[in-house]
């Protein structure tokens, strides 16, 4: 059986985009970079800091786009705001409802480009998967994302723009006289950064985006209600602990490195005994901030109970939770869900060994938005599943 060379680093390098003539968009601008901008339209260097908290709070926490609604910025202020600024997020082009509730949006960034959005209603939470990436360059051989090519990196406009615009759509920006934060309406109340592409291969377009998304004065999303998934980009790991500081999962799938390396080809580049020591080493372990290993099922590849056990003493002495994810089949796929009977045997002896072990109900697959079947719908040029799975070497 042939193994896919599949590329192991960006395969496409990110080229900073001419930025478009005229005014400029401040969504995703961080605070010292939003100072930086003010000042250079003449606002006083003594008044920026304050000028900065104004603009904030009307941009992420009112979700105010129009300069003429900031009331307590003086009028001639707010036209120099407006001669050069513009609040402009992506643009929704259709939004598909899932008989379960779960909403999928298309949504058009600078270029024409198209990535997906889903939101994820549930009794006690929201939570929205962002993408990072235009296409993804990891290939992975079970996802339907991993199928399109890499285009570039979002923005932080791009990906903080996503979470604002689904606030939209949501009816979720406050009211005038109601509270930040936790006070607030929360429909949207977690933000799982798993859509398109590999978020640490966007690291300071991620970071920055979760940097304003976290910012108690706006959006305020907890730190610990923002999951960051990586397929294991070593280096990066426990830098996105210390700049980010979210929560981590990590897309697992497979027990050895012959699997993996088909299933997840990044592993050819940072092994599994790599990958878990660096987790072992990350700042944030702890039995409250444990790691998420997710472990896609697929029949006959990765499920049986010799896979479980081994699992479970790779992971030893990682505080961790095991998110076992019926596989999502995608027009063409390589792959088959596991019996539900297996995949419940496989939960079974994780649980037994001390672990969390939750199997995760799929969402809206009747809209191809569950787990790995995300792509945007301009790249959606259907291969035959021949071509598939030469490709994903199965």
């Amino acid at each position: 059986m042939s193994q896919i060379q599949a590329p192991i680093t960006q395969d496409v390098l990110t080229i900073p985009r001419k930025l478009p003539e005229g005014a400029r968009n401040l969504v995703g601008l961080t605070r010292p970079l939003l100072r930086e901008a003010l000042i250079e339209i003449g606002t006083p260097e003594k008044q920026a800091k304050m000028r900065v908290n104004q603009l904030w709070q009307w941009i992420y926490h009112w979700g105010v786009r129009d300069f003429a609604q900031m009331t307590n910025l003086a009028k001639d202020f707010r036209a120099r705001l407006a001669e050069n600024f513009t609040i402009e997020l992506p643009e929704i082009v259709s939004k598909n409802v899932s008989a379960d509730g779960t909403r999928k949006y298309l949504v058009k960034i600078a270029g024409g480009h198209e990535v997906e959005v889903v939101y994820i209603p549930e009794t006690d939470r929201g939570t929205l998967c962002v993408s990072s990436q235009v296409g993804c360059t990891l290939t992975c051989s079970f996802c339907h994302t991993g199928t399109q090519k890499l285009v570039r990196n979002l923005t932080p406009g791009e990906i903080v723009g996503q979470i604002m615009l689904v606030r939209d759509d949501l009816g979720e920006w406050p009211e005038p006289g109601t509270g930040t934060g936790e006070n607030g309406p929360r429909l949207l109340s977690n933000i799982v950064l798993m859509g398109m592409g590999e978020p640490l291969y966007n690291f300071e377009g991620v970071r920055d985006a979760m940097k304003i998304a976290m910012d108690g004065e706006g959006i305020a999303l907890s730190r610990r209600r923002i999951t960051l998934s990586t397929s294991g980009v070593v280096p990066e790991i426990a830098r996105a602990a210390e700049e980010i500081g979210c929560l981590l999962a990590v897309s697992f799938h497979a027990t050895t490195d012959e699997v993996r390396d088909k299933l997840v080809p990044i592993n050819k580049r940072w092994n599994i005994e790599t990958l878990l020591d660096a987790l072992r080493e990350y700042p944030r372990l702890s039995n409250s901030e444990r790691i998420t290993f997710e472990y896609v099922m697929l029949k006959g590849v990765n499920d049986s109970d010799e896979d479980a056990r081994r699992l479970v003493r790779l992971i030893k002495g990682i505080p961790a939770k095991i998110n076992l994810i019926p596989f999502n089949e995608w027009p063409g796929s390589p792959y088959e869900r596991s019996d539900w009977s297996r995949i419940e045997a496989f939960a079974d002896i994780v649980h037994k060994a001390g672990y969390a072990s939750p199997i995760r109900t799929p969402r809206g697959e009747d809209i191809m938005a569950a787990c790995g079947q995300l792509k945007s719908a301009t790249e959606r040029a259907r291969k035959s599943r021949a071509e598939i799975a030469k490709e994903a070497g199965v």
